[in-house]
C-alpha cells in the first residue's frame, strides 16, 4: 500500500459510525439520509461527498475531519460514491475486507460478495490494492477490478452488461 500513501491518500483512526442499510437509518454526523429510487439509501455528506447505499449494504463511516468524512469501510453489497475533486484536498477511502480504494475527486462503485471486492469507476480515477501488499492499479472512467485472493489485480474495461447491472442495484 506504500503507493497510496506516496499518492496522498491515507488512512486515519476515526470515530466509527456501523451502518446497515435496511430502512431508513438515523442521521450520520455530517450526512443527512433520504431513501432513493430502487430500496436504495442516499447519505449527502460534508464537502459535497454523496453515498448511495444498496438495500442490505453493511458499511462503516470512518470519522469527519474539518467537514469531510475521510472514508468507508464496506463489508458487503455495495455502494456507489461521489467524491467532488478538491485541490489539495483529502483523499477518500473505501476499505473492504479484500482491498482499499482511494480517490481524489470521482464517481465509483465498490461491491463486497463473499471474498471478492470489486470496483468500478464512472468517471475520475481511483487506486485500487489488496489490503495486505503493496500491488496498485489505477482505473479510469469505465474500467474495473475484481479483487479476490489468489487472482491479479487486472484493469479491464467492464462490459455494458455488468455495469448496468451493478448500476441498477443502486437506483442509477
Amino acid at each position: 500500500m506504500k503507493e497510496l500513501f506516496k499518492a496522498g491518500f491515507f488512512w486515519f483512526a476515526c470515530t466509527l459510525v456501523s451502518i446497515q442499510v435496511v430502512a431508513a437509518q438515523p442521521a450520520i454526523q455530517g450526512c443527512s439520509s433520504e431513501n432513493s429510487v430502487g430500496n436504495t439509501q442516499t447519505l449527502h455528506c460534508g464537502a459535497g461527498i454523496t453515498i448511495i447505499a444498496e438495500q442490505g449494504a453493511r458499511f462503516t463511516v470512518q470519522g469527519e475531519r474539518k467537514g469531510r468524512l475521510e472514508g468507508v469501510e464496506l463489508d458487503g453489497k455495495a455502494l456507489l460514491i461521489e467524491v467532488p475533486a478538491k485541490s489539495g484536498g483529502n483523499g477518500f477511502q473505501v476499505i473492504t475486507p479484500q482491498a482499499i480504494a482511494a480517490v481524489r475527486g470521482t464517481k465509483w462503485a465498490v461491491d463486497v460478495a463473499g471474498d471478492k471486492t470489486s470496483v468500478f469507476v464512472v468517471n475520475g480515477r481511483v487506486s485500487v490494492g489488496r489490503r495486505t501488499g503493496t500491488h496498485v492499479v489505477v482505473l479510469g472512467s469505465g474500467e474495473g477490478v475484481d479483487v479476490e485472493p489468489g487472482a491479479p489485480l487486472t484493469v479491464k474495461r467492464w462490459a455494458a452488461a455488468r455495469v448496468s447491472a451493478l448500476m441498477a442495484r443502486l437506483g442509477q
